[in-house]
Parts: structure tokens; sequence; C-alpha cells
């Protein structure tokens, strides 16, 4: 069994239920853990003047990652940033409207785009997010650890094609019917970019990474494998495993999942997260005797989180 050690830290009681450790009790942390709940959140963005503002400055990314933990005995600080900084990135322009949602300038929709995307050079165009992460870890000072993540090479596909959220994703499933290897294209740059993304919030302090599926749940069954879990293979498979001599643990979290836990399990990833939708209790024995830590929200399960913003 893998063996969880950080000695720096006064609370580790997350990483030691992702090593499979035994834990006094269940460690909670929260998917959205700085939000519009908290009134301090709210004057920070006020004071950011827009949410990428924020997200893109790292001394109030900093101070809206730890407000949470001035109010709840928490388990673990998540950084505060965005899944589509990464795609912003790559040069899709993206906007923030009020009301409205994130939406891209350039979505991907012609084949000359799309061949000519490339991955980022994560010190160079996120830099930013990198500079957050070390300085919320000076400010943690092994308080708990901090979860660095990631949207999937899907879930980013989805927006970066669409160019905005979607109640039915119509096209980016045109694209997956009638131009797959124009979506498979966008996906392999995606998950160079995610694997090397993911990589240097290691490098920077990240304790524990996490990949969002938020939208894996909508393809069909046979294509989940095909179109999203592949790639999450292949990023878990290139990940630092460990750092300055301490594991870095991953999860895992498909929103709509529930068909596909086992197959999760098997992806290389440390714990796969449950939504709502499914019962901790009949999840466990899916995913083998060798299951890892399961996340499901506002019931039981080895981490507790709540239900994420799509």
């Amino acid at each position: 069994m893998d063996v969880h050690r950080e000695a720096a830290l006064k609370n580790d009681t997350l990483l030691r239920a992702l090593a499979c450790q035994p834990t006094e009790y269940t460690p909670v942390w929260l998917m959205r853990q700085a939000g519009r709940y908290l009134p301090e959140y709210n004057t920070t963005r006020a004071r950011a003047g827009s949410f990428l503002k924020l997200a893109k400055t790292p001394a109030l990314a900093t101070e809206v990652t730890l407000q949470p933990l001035e109010r709840f005995p928490l388990d673990a600080a998540i950084l505060f940033s965005d899944i589509l900084t990464l795609p912003d990135a790559m040069g899709l322009g993206l906007a923030f409207s009020e009301g409205e949602g994130p939406r891209f300038e350039r979505p991907l929709r012609d084949e000359a785009a799309i061949r000519k995307l490339a991955a980022p050079d994560p010190s160079a165009e996120l830099g930013y997010v990198l500079d957050a992460v070390r300085e919320v870890r000076r400010a943690l000072a092994g308080r708990v650890p901090l979860i660095g993540f990631s949207g999937s090479p899907f879930t980013l596909a989805c927006y970066m094609v669409e160019g905005a959220g979607s109640d039915d994703w119509r096209t980016l499933k045109t694209m997956l019917h009638a131009r797959p290897e124009l979506l498979h294209r966008i996906l392999e740059v995606n998950a160079r970019a995610v694997t090397d993304y993911l990589n240097a919030q290691i490098e920077a302090g990240a304790q524990v990474v996490m990949i969002f599926d938020t939208w894996g749940g909508i393809l069909a069954y046979e294509d989940y494998e095909k179109f999203s879990l592949s790639y999450c293979r292949r990023i878990f498979e290139k990940l630092l495993k460990q750092r300055e001599g301490a594991r870095v643990p991953s999860i895992l979290f498909t929103k709509g999942g529930s068909p596909w836990l086992a197959a999760m399990m098997k992806s290389g990833c440390d714990a796969v997260g449950l939504d709502w939708t499914a019962d901790a209790r009949e999840a466990a024995p899916r995913c083998g005797r060798k299951n890892r830590a399961a996340r499901k929200s506002r019931s039981v399960g080895a981490i507790r989180t709540t239900k994420e913003r799509a």
C-alpha cells in the first residue's frame, strides 16, 4: 500500500484518506469552497471589479482561497481559479458576462483553427495561477493541504467548440458525429495542456490534483471511453507522483459518471468523485476491493463536497 508522508502538515486527514490510511473522521472540503455564499468573498470580488480579475490576481485569489478556512473546520483548501483559464491561455478569448456565464470570443468551429491549436506554456500564459498556488501554500503554513485542479480534456472541449455553456451541446455533438477526427485533435491538445498545467501546479506546491469532467456524463455509454476517459488516462499516466518526497494523489470526477465508476477507478487516479445521483454504499463495491476514497455531495462518503458549478 502507498504510504502517505507529509510531515509539515498539521492536518493531513485528506491525504491519509486518499492513501487509504485510517482517519479519525471523514475529511471535508467544498467544491465551490470560495464563492458567493460568503459575504467576505463578495467584498473581495467587488474590490477586484470582475471575476477574471479576481482569478488572475494572485493576491486576491489567495485571499478568497483562504476565506472559507477562517469560517469552517475544513480539511483542505482548493485553489480559487476557473477551469476555462486553460483554453483562455490557448487564445480563445475568455470573457464573463453578468448573468450569462463564460463565453469565448473565438470558439473552435473550423478545421484551420483546430489544426493551429497548441498547448500553452503554463509558466508563461498561466503564471498567475502558479503564483497563486505558491502564495496560498505560504499562507497556509502547513495548516491543511492545497488542492489544484483542471477541467478534463472533454469538458474543456465542450466550451471551446460551443463557445459558451449549453443545454444540449449541439455544436459539440455535431462535430463528434460528423467530424470526430477534429474533436480528437482538440482532445489530444487538451490532454497535453492539462498534463502540463497540473504538473506545473504540483511543482508550484499543489498537494492534491483533481480533474473535473463536468460534462462527461452527456456522452453516450460507448462514447465515454473514446472521447473522455481515454484522455484522462493519458494525463494520469504522466502526472508527477511525488513532490519533495510526498505523494501527490489525484482525483477524477465525472458528473453523471455512475455508469463508468469501475472504469474510472482503473484510469490511474487515486480517487473518484460521486455526484448526487450515486449511492456511495453501492459505489464502493462496484469499484472493487481496492477502491479509493469517494466523494458524494450531501451524503456519506470518504470525502464529502458540495455540487459544483458547471
